[in-house]
């Protein structure tokens, strides 16, 4: 079921956020990374029928979603999440995020609120580490894209030249909204260092084979943050929910039920 929730933003007034809810239960707030919305819809099918209500908000920008001229930023992002969760009267809420959705959870975590009962950060942008660079993302096509993200890359290959028009529209929208938020380098090099801040339990998941962010940013996550617990998932890349969907499956309703 899609839904539509206005939202009260200082920064930018009100926001309509659209959001689509699966199943009923322990409230699960799932936010995407930069393939939009449809990179988690099949992974929060699953956590729904693990007994969760999961929530997909689409970011404003992605999708054809309008964005408000001031909403610029992950942090902007997460305040507007915390936001949503006061409008939705939403308490024990698992907040988990795969990719810039990761980075948008750990801004989250730092909001301190109290309806946040832990974070799962999945290959999650955001940690500005010269030694184990973020690939250069918007140089890339993506063919090469895909050959970065995935441990079996041939299985999810795509021709966007074969999708159709409509489609094509939107993945050009989905990447200039990820650029605003973003920036070219993925990363906010105050991050970690604000890191230790952040109270609430974490869990940090990564594929072994993410070439897109290292693993390195995993173990940089789980080392800033002062309770989390890192996993590493051997036969994934930088879109654990949709190589192991199981495993990850498993991970995030183990880590929510202790949470």
């Amino acid at each position: 079921m899609t839904n539509s929730q206005r939202v009260d933003l200082a920064e930018s007034g009100p926001v309509d956020v659209t959001y689509t809810e699966y199943g009923t239960g322990r409230p699960l707030l799932l936010l995407h990374g930069g393939a939009g919305p449809a990179s988690v819809t099949a992974f929060a099918e699953r956590l729904a029928a693990d007994g969760f209500r999961v929530l997909v908000p689409v970011h404003p920008g992605f999708e054809g979603t309008p964005r408000p001229e001031p909403l610029t930023t992950i942090a902007g992002l997460a305040r507007l999440y915390s936001a949503l969760l006061d409008a939705l009267d939403l308490t024990g809420v698992t907040v988990a995020g795969n990719s810039i959705g990761g980075w948008i959870t750990a801004e989250l975590a730092l909001l301190g609120s109290p309806r946040v009962a832990g974070v799962v950060l999945v290959d999650a942008v955001g940690l500005d580490l010269p030694q184990a660079a973020i690939a250069d993302f918007f140089s890339l096509t993506m063919d090469e894209v895909a050959e970065l993200s995935y441990a079996n890359p041939d299985a999810f290959r795509i021709d966007p030249a074969k999708l159709p028009p409509e489609r094509q529209a939107a993945m050009a929208g989905n990447r200039a909204a990820l650029q605003v938020y973003g920036g070219t380098t993925m990363a906010d090099p105050t991050l970690l260092g604000r890191l230790p801040a952040a109270a609430t339990p974490a869990l940090v998941v990564w594929g072994a084979a993410d070439r897109i962010v290292p693993p390195e940013h995993g173990k940089a996550y789980s080392d800033a943050l002062p309770d989390a617990k890192f996993v590493l998932i051997e036969d994934a890349g930088h879109l654990p929910q949709l190589e192991t969907p199981a495993k990850l499956q498993e991970l995030v309703a183990e880590f929510a039920e202790e949470a």
